[in-house]
């Protein structure tokens, strides 16, 4: 998808009108916080955040290499 988006004035502030079919496809709306991180490709704007994202992955890691112990303390 490629759209141009104008930044407006919001009192003191600047801001971004996202369009509908934007917000649909970051599953995000109105009172959702979004994320922006930079990135080497440049900006990223997720619906996730960034860090929950690397605590899931280390959490999976770990639930990998430690397994048997988890079954066994799961019984």
């Amino acid at each position: 998808m490629n759209a141009s988006l104008k930044i407006t004035r919001i009192g003191n502030s600047a801001g971004v009108v996202l369009p509908k079919e934007l917000l649909a496809k970051l599953r995000a709306g109105v009172g959702d916080t979004l994320y922006v991180s930079e990135t080497p490709e440049g900006i990223r704007i997720t619906a996730a955040d960034p860090s929950f994202e690397a605590k899931m992955a280390l959490a999976e890691r770990i639930m990998r290499e430690d397994r048997n112990i988890l079954r066994a303390l799961a019984k």
